[in-house]
């Protein structure tokens, strides 16, 4: 994932701050001693796991965050609010910040300056957010000699789950994914869309309040990449889902709201309606050789512009298509579609097709 960590051949690989915590942020322990267990003993010998929460209403905050690589800045002063419940996309051409803005909220890189909260703690308290927090790297590797069992039950005991539990939330996360019939299969054996699922099912295991993924579908066939695209949306409002991805279509399908950067700043952010204009604009595609005025099969301009609800009618010739800008306190995109709908058609105008908003390709081409 460029410069966040990956896996290693135990697993996906442990943050920089799981190797090394400090000594404000965790206590010191002997060589070899194991930590306390989150549960409490009880008759069946699994417990009840024992988190320590914070009641927050943002998921993952930024502020001002700052990351310099050398004389490089790769982020520069990004604030973010992510509110918890919401799935949120960090939208932007290569280098403008992605990958070093989803690796610090990750704990795979520390910034340079500003601050960094997931949950209310910063994403180096492993101790809080141990099992609250999952993560999907852009070309997170599996453990080739282990089985797909192996490997989930692995990453279950790793988050201080004992073992008929840790087994339990394994086998619920790979059929989750539809992956059932691969829990005794190598991960070196599986195919590459088979592999991003279980790598899916480990981000989400054990239902974790945040999950972070980065560019879940990247080098996925169209069918499996649907497939992957259906899964996430399954989550969504389980959890506070956070995608980085290229794939704009996907986003604007997924996401309820994100941030668009660009040479490391944020130069957009929002609901996807406001991004993408969805709840103040309506477009709509005529036939070929369509020209505006009076006569049947042209587009009526004057007779748009005195619907009561409507800011402004633009024409584009060479685009073939009719922009409406609306008050959106007076209606919504729906009734608008409807009255303009009603007065080409009435017109005899041609209509080849109709959306809402400008789309959020548009608005990235257009920004970035």
């Amino acid at each position: 994932m460029g410069d966040a960590e990956t896996a290693t051949s135990e697993g996906m690989k442990e943050s920089p701050a799981e190797k090394n915590e400090s000594a404000d942020e965790a206590p010191r322990r002997a060589p070899g001693e194991v930590p306390p267990s989150p549960y409490a003993d009880d008759a069946t010998g699994e417990g009840k796991k024992k988190k320590r929460k914070k009641d927050v209403e943002t998921a993952v905050g930024l502020r001002q965050v700052t990351k310099r690589f050398g004389p490089k800045t790769a982020v520069d002063a990004v604030s973010l609010s992510i509110p918890m419940g919401s799935v949120y996309g960090l939208i932007g051409p290569n280098g403008a910040g992605k990958t070093t803005t989803f690796s610090m909220m990750a704990g795979y890189l520390h910034p340079t300056e500003g601050a960094v909260e997931i949950l209310g703690f910063k994403p180096t308290a492993v101790d809080e957010l141990r099992s609250r927090v999952g993560v999907l790297p852009q070309d997170a590797l599996l453990p080739s000699s282990d089985t797909v069992g192996e490997f989930l039950v692995h990453m279950a005991r790793l988050q201080d789950y004992p073992g008929d539990k840790a087994e339990e939330l394994a086998r619920q996360a790979i059929a989750d994914v539809e992956g059932t019939e691969w829990w005794n299969q190598r991960c070196g054996s599986l195919s590459h869309g088979m592999a991003k699922r279980v790598a899916l099912a480990q981000a989400f295991l054990g239902e974790p309040d945040v999950v972070l993924l980065d560019e879940p579908t990247a080098g996925l066939d169209p069918r499996v990449a649907w497939e992957m695209r259906q899964l996430i949306k399954v989550k969504k409002g389980r959890c506070t889902i956070v995608i980085s991805s290229h794939n704009l279509q996907e986003l604007e399908e997924i996401c309820d709201a994100a941030a668009i950067l660009d040479r490391g700043r944020i130069v957009a952010q929002g609901a996807m309606t406001e991004l993408t204009a969805a709840n103040e604009e309506v477009r709509v595609k005529v036939a070929p050789g369509t020209k505006r005025g009076t006569l049947p099969g042209q587009v009526p301009i004057a007779k748009l512009q005195e619907l009561a609800m409507v800011r402004s009618v633009h024409f584009a010739d060479e685009d073939r298509e009719i922009i409406v800008s609306f008050e959106r306190s007076k209606a919504d995109a729906e009734t608008v579609i409807g009255h303009v709908l009603w007065i080409l058609l009435h017109a005899q105008v041609r209509i080849s097709g109709v959306s809402k908003g400008r789309g959020l390709e548009q608005r990235v081409m257009d920004l970035t």
